[in-house]
């Protein structure tokens, strides 16, 4: 074979294999035809968070899985970003994702910290993000086009468990904690303002989320002497932070929020510990009683993840199905998918899903559950539910 005839070959070869790389490469924000569509995950999927992200996890991969199951045209990949729920991780999480790995869209960030460190990015590169799970009200308001959730936000979640709780226990006085994280200090603030102007008594205090002696808080708490302790924050330090008050009899009935809403409560309390403590999230976790599609989604799920439902698991799922409707209605880049969600209109597993011009989901039903006999139990949405004894 001459040389100028090799030269030629080498060419097509060449340059088929550009189109072939091409047509397999996904959306991305710059667009074109798509054979693969990447989707991102981004959240704490091994640190001491990871049991409230590895459901909705579960949850979007599931969702995926039974959509490529179906050999559509377009398909579509998960791509996992462990940012172990750190800010500074998924700063540099998300640069891999966008530059090197292409991602079209992510679900995610988990928590509320990361989200508010990466959000500027993910516009910047004009990314659509959906996350399951982040609650910091000023999220919303930040005038992010490219920003999504799918579940209510801690505007909506502190004042709802603050008048359940005003109405169950009718408190003269409450104490109010946190930690220094994003999520715990909104939390912990909307429901201290919902007491203050109900004319309860709040006192509050904030402690390091890395504390290992809680005595100076408790021994604050003990000296209130309140009819209510509301800690806003994760179950890593909820678990600590209620077997100390306990330790130090300290009987008051503890409540607290989603980021506390795991058996892992339990473990790091200890079960008599735990026992009674209240938790609202603005999730409702399908049971083995289930009925309907409700039911359907524990089966398949426990199926597809070997476990259980748990905390934002139809979150991850009806994240991850935002995308999914958006690629059947061909819409393959970053961009094309973001003014999708913006139309975007279905009967979720968690609740109906449809986005607010700031990103916001036009649901924000609340529920309540409490730890009874070792595991936690729901009683049902906060406007309804009944606190006994």
């Amino acid at each position: 074979m001459s040389g100028a005839r090799v030269g030629r070959v080498l060419a097509l070869a060449a340059a088929t294999s550009l189109a072939l790389a091409a047509c397999a490469g996904g959306g991305g924000a710059g667009g074109g035809d798509a054979s693969t569509v990447k989707i991102g995950f981004m959240g704490d999927l091994t640190g001491e968070g990871s049991a409230i992200v590895i459901p909705p996890f579960n949850g979007a991969k599931m969702a995926i899985d039974e959509y490529n199951a179906k050999s559509p045209k377009v398909k579509i990949e998960l791509v996992k970003y462990d940012s172990q729920g750190k800010s500074e991780q998924a700063t540099s999480l998300i640069a891999q994702a966008i530059n090197t790995d292409k991602i079209t869209a992510l679900i995610g960030p988990a928590f509320s910290g990361e989200s508010k460190a990466i959000g500027g990015t993910l516009e910047e590169s004009k990314i659509p993000s959906i996350s399951p799970s982040a609650t910091n009200f000023a999220l919303a308001d930040r005038g992010w086009k490219f920003w999504h959730r799918v579940v209510a936000n801690d505007n909506d979640q502190g004042p709802k468990i603050a008048e359940f709780l005003h109405a169950a226990k009718s408190p003269k006085k409450v104490f109010v904690l946190s930690d220094e994280q994003e999520y715990s200090v909104g939390l912990a603030e909307t429901v201290a303002k919902t007491f203050n102007q109900k004319g309860v008594q709040v006192e509050t205090d904030k402690f390091s989320k890395d504390a290992s002696d809680y005595s100076s808080t408790v021994t604050k708490v003990k000296s209130a002497n309140p009819d209510l302790i509301f800690f806003g924050g994760y179950y890593a330090q909820a678990g600590r932070l209620l077997k100390a008050l306990r330790d130090d009899n300290v009987n008051t009935l503890f409540a607290t929020g989603d980021g506390s809403l795991d058996k892992q409560l339990i473990s790091g309390a200890g079960e008599k510990a735990a026992e009674g403590a209240v938790i609202a999230c603005p999730c409702n976790i399908p049971s083995s009683e289930a009925s309907g599609a409700s039911k359907t989604f524990f089966e398949n799920y426990k199926k597809s993840a070997g476990t259980d439902p748990a905390i934002y698991s139809t979150e991850g799922y009806d994240a991850a199905t935002a995308y999914i409707k958006a690629v059947e209605a061909g819409k393959t880049t970053s961009e094309d998918i973001n003014t999708f969600l913006s139309t975007l209109s279905f009967e979720g597993v968690s609740k109906p899903i449809k986005f607010k011009p700031n990103g916001e989901p036009e649901n924000n039903s609340i529920f309540v559950y409490k730890v009874q006999g070792g595991v936690v139990k729901l009683l049902g949405p906060s406007v309804s539910a009944k606190l006994e004894g």
